[in-house]
């Protein structure tokens, strides 16, 4: 069952975080909806705009329609993820989507606002809801690129009155995390604090973290082992994710960790049987693994086992 990111949110709001996972591909739909029903957790599939031209949009909506008659029981949204303002009026107008991330965040404050208010204007007509971003996450995720000298933290006064202008249904908030799979070089981590004070400005609004892959460093180790060359590799700890589903944060965005699983289901796959050249072994072998990388980040993030009680909520 699609439903809206705002339905999911309400559900979740101060308890846990809703899973975003991005997907591509046959096997990584496949190993999502089960991992999400072996876990008993709604979800948010994200369609990013590098996704939706990888071979053709409507090829991947096809595959979703598809997975949701598979697996009847699974209660999810579909949402853009980093949207430029065509590309959300293309999804808004496609009748698929259930909701829109307008990312104007490289923009200065007015211009975000404007570019975001009219997103806002066309999807509410349509009763889709939106994501926007304020302050820049660092790092490299498909054509989002943003030097770590010039990425910001969220000003929380600036969040109420972003908010209050554009009427945006939930807002990404740069707290600290970065694209791609080297988040950290040191010791740093999420700063709670900025949140907290985003979450007294705004109560009950529903917050978003992006760039919030773990990079667990078995995998990193297997695929350097395996082949590659991920060193100094290094992601969020999953056990900050509670502590900021208590602090407004319903929706936390993961999309590296899940090319960590593949790369590293590949790479060891040939290497132990070069002699292979059938692509469906390894494909049944991620999607297995992918369904319970799904099922434990759903643990970490206290959404496992909530499935029944969502779905009381929106039907």
């Amino acid at each position: 069952m699609i439903v809206t990111t705002k339905q999911l949110f309400e559900a979740a709001y101060g308890k846990y975080a809703i899973g975003a996972y991005n997907i591509n591909n046959l096997e990584q739909c496949m190993g999502l909806f089960r991992g999400n029903l072996d876990s008993k957790a709604p979800f948010i599939i994200q369609i990013s705009k590098g996704a939706r031209s990888y071979t053709h949009k409507e090829m991947l909506e096809g595959m979703i329609r598809s997975a949701e008659k598979v697996f009847p029981d699974a209660i999810f949204a579909v949402h853009l993820d980093h949207g430029d303002e065509q590309t959300c009026y293309d999804c808004i107008n496609s009748g698929f989507y259930s909701s829109v991330m307008i990312d104007a965040s490289h923009e200065n404050f007015d211009e975000n606002v404007a570019i975001t208010k009219r997103v806002v204007d066309a999807a509410h007509a349509k009763g889709l809801v939106v994501e926007a971003e304020l302050g820049q996450l660092g790092g490299v995720e498909e054509h989002v690129q943003v030097a770590e000298a010039d990425a910001k933290l969220t000003d929380p006064k600036q969040a109420k009155e972003f908010v209050a202008r554009t009427g945006v249904d939930s807002l990404a908030c740069a707290i600290g995390t970065s694209h791609g799979a080297f988040k950290f070089s040191g010791t740093q981590g999420l700063h709670f604090d900025v949140l907290s004070e985003i979450q007294k400005r705004l109560p009950g609004f529903p917050l978003v973290m992006h760039g919030s892959s773990s990079v667990p460093q078995e995998e990193v180790e297997r695929i350097n082992k395996a082949g590659g060359n991920l060193k100094g590799a290094k992601g969020v700890d999953a056990s900050q994710f509670k502590q900021a589903a208590k602090l407004g944060v319903t929706k936390i965005n993961i999309d590296t960790d899940g090319r960590l699983v593949w790369t590293r289901v590949h790479r060891e796959f040939f290497l132990e049987k070069p002699e292979n050249f059938d692509l469906r072994p390894p494909g049944k072998v991620f999607m297995a693994e992918y369904a319970k990388f799904i099922a434990d980040k759903n643990e970490k993030l206290g959404s496992a086992g909530t499935l029944d009680e969502v779905r009381k909520l929106v039907s």
